[in-house]
Order: C-alpha cells, then sequence, then structure tokens
C-alpha cells in the first residue's frame, strides 16, 4: 500500500452563488460494520487517508492497556481529553496540567508547539495583543501529555518521545494497525501538524477500526469501552464550545462518538447493530465541506432522523455571507450512497 495513485473521489458538495454551482468538493466515504463488510460508500473506500486527529481515539489504547488509568488514577475527562483537539479553553488547559501533575510533567515537556486556540476561530474574533499562549493552548495537547504517560509507564526516555522508532510511537501505531486490520509494515507514516508521527490508512481501515471501537470485534477490547464512554461523556472536552464534533457527540446521548481531524477527516463510531464505523475525507481538505456531508451520511444511513436536533441544524446546509453579511449561497452535499 503505498500514495502511487490519485483516488477516485466522487462530487459529495457543492458551493453554490445564487442558483449556480460556484464550486465543486469531491470526497470519498466509506462505511463498514465490525468485520469490516462495507454497508455504503462513495467515492473510492479505498482511498489512502491520513488518519489526522481522527486517529486520537486510537492512540490513547496502549497507554490505557498498559493500566496507565489505574497507575495514574486518570478520570473519564482526563481520558477524554487525551482524545482531543481541544479548543484552549480554560477547562482544556486545567485539564492538561492535571495530567502533567500526576506523570511527573510540566507544559515544557509537551513538544506539540504553540497557536493561537481554537476558541478565537470558533468566536470569530482574534486575541488581544496582551494575551500570550504556550503548547498547554495547542488543541493537541492532552495527545501528547498522553504520550508522556505512556512514555513514563514505559520507562522510555521522554526528551524524543516523538520520534517514529520511540517506544511509545511504536505502541501507537501498532495500536492503529491491528484495530483498522492493516499489516504493521503496511503503514505509510508522516509526520502531523504537532509534529508527532501520523498514519495513512485506507480509508475503509478507518472506519473499522472506528466500528471496532464502538464495540465490535477486534483488539483492545478491555479499554475500548472507556475511551468510547469517555468522549460520549465528555464531547465538549474533546473539541469545545460551539464546534461540530461537540454537537455530534452529544446529539447522539452515548449512542455514538465522532473525531475530525485536519484536511477534510472525520471518523464515527456507532453503537448498535453490532458496531458500524464511518470514515469521511474530502479530497481538497475543506471544512466547509465536511460538516453538511458528514449530517447527509448519518441522514442517508437512518442514523440521524427528522426533526434534526437544534445544534446540528447549522450543520445541514452552510450559509456563504460575504462582508456584509449578505448570503450569497451555500454549501450542501449532493451524493448518493451506494
Amino acid at each position: 500500500m503505498r500514495p502511487n495513485r490519485l483516488a477516485g473521489h466522487a462530487a459529495l458538495a457543492v458551493a453554490t452563488r445564487g442558483v449556480a454551482v460556484e464550486s465543486i468538493h469531491y470526497g470519498s466515504i466509506a462505511a463498514v460494520d465490525s468485520k469490516g463488510r462495507l454497508i455504503a460508500w462513495a467515492g473510492d473506500p479505498a482511498a489512502l487517508t491520513f488518519t489526522r486527529s481522527a486517529c486520537k481515539p486510537l492512540q490513547i489504547l496502549p497507554l490505557l492497556a498498559h493500566d496507565g488509568v489505574d497507575r495514574f488514577a486518570f478520570t473519564p475527562e482526563e481520558i477524554a481529553l487525551m482524545c482531543a483537539s481541544h479548543s484552549g479553553e480554560p477547562k482544556h488547559v486545567d485539564a492538561v496540567l492535571g495530567i502533567l501533575s500526576k506523570i511527573g510533567c510540566n507544559r515544557r515537556d509537551l513538544q506539540c508547539g504553540v497557536h493561537v486556540p481554537l476558541l478565537y476561530q470558533t468566536l470569530g474574533r482574534q486575541p488581544k495583543p496582551s494575551e500570550a499562549f504556550n503548547a498547554l493552548h495547542h488543541n493537541c495537547s492532552g495527545k501528547h501529555a498522553g504520550m508522556l504517560a505512556l512514555a513514563r509507564l514505559l520507562g522510555a526516555p521522554i526528551e524524543d518521545y516523538l520520534k517514529v522508532e520511540h517506544p511509545v510511537q511504536q505502541r501507537i501505531l501498532a495500536a492503529i494497525a491491528s484495530m483498522a486490520d492493516v499489516p504493521l509494515g503496511d503503514l505509510v507514516v508522516g509526520i502531523d501538524g504537532c509534529s508527532a508521527p501520523n498514519a495513512a490508512i485506507p480509508l475503509r481501515a478507518l472506519a473499522l477500526a472506528y466500528a471496532r471501537l464502538a464495540g465490535g470485534e477486534g483488539m483492545y477490547p478491555e479499554v475500548r469501552g472507556a475511551v468510547f464512554s469517555a468522549i460520549t461523556a465528555h464531547p465538549g472536552i474533546v473539541s469545545g464550545s460551539g464546534r461540530f464534533d461537540h454537537a455530534l457527540t452529544q446529539s447522539g446521548r452515548g449512542k455514538w462518538v465522532s473525531k475530525g481531524g485536519a484536511e477534510g477527516v472525520e471518523g464515527i463510531g456507532i453503537k448498535g447493530r453490532g458496531g458500524w464505523g464511518i470514515a469521511i475525507k474530502i479530497a481538497d481538505g475543506t471544512p466547509r465541506a465536511l460538516h453538511v456531508v458528514t449530517i447527509e451520511v448519518l441522514h442517508q444511513l437512518g442514523v440521524v432522523k427528522p426533526p434534526l436536533a437544534k445544534a446540528l441544524i447549522p450543520y445541514r446546509r452552510v450559509s456563504l455571507p460575504n462582508a456584509r453579511g449578505v448570503e450569497t449561497g451555500e454549501v450542501m452535499p449532493v451524493f448518493k450512497l451506494s
């Protein structure tokens, strides 16, 4: 499995201007059961896809499998944070500090870098010049704290925990491979935006990993439930106020988890029916198409039924206003699942 071909993506969403289509967003969708059998798809379900932050609920599995919860007395909220692409709100920063304190580390040990908290993007404003940020505010700081915790458990050095050959990363890659039913040697590994190794796998393999996370067959049966429960109990920790994954997971009331990633990736695990998994990739990486496509997938599969939860209504169609607030068009789904 190597990225030596272009995927056969299909048109998933369009952006209109007035009554005409102005732009088309291509991509692929795979929905599978816990045995990996395709339930529905669009485009190329085998498209090689970097998992980005959609793999965070998988990356935490080795920590839990090595009794990290008992060793460090991690709470469900802290488990959720280690799966998070958080907004950098005070509750997120405080929770990361709590994890670091339990494992004998501090924020200087985090190697994720620094960016303006995602909260400001959600609010649509810039931070004040007087505001300062550090690695705790990075959306991946919880994941990195979890990696440091696993290094502590393994007795491995923390200074180079991001190197792909480090025991932490080797166990994480093995977990992704086993959950996705992909040979470890077939993983295509790149570097994520937070500097951690990130794996590319077929889209349907990511869907399988989410089906297993939701209770299907597969590895890590003793800890997958703890991850699923933590995410459904604390969707605001995994995401943030006013964000899509918060709204979608919360609307499921414990029935499903959702986790997005950069460049238009989404993973969803659905309890019941033996465990279903859905993976979506928007080919051009734009987030504006991802959310409308995700809601439409769930609608076509009968997972989300009318009337749509109030928190999800803004994502059914995305309005495209101009600088004066005049609506010029919208982003809408145009696919039908096979």
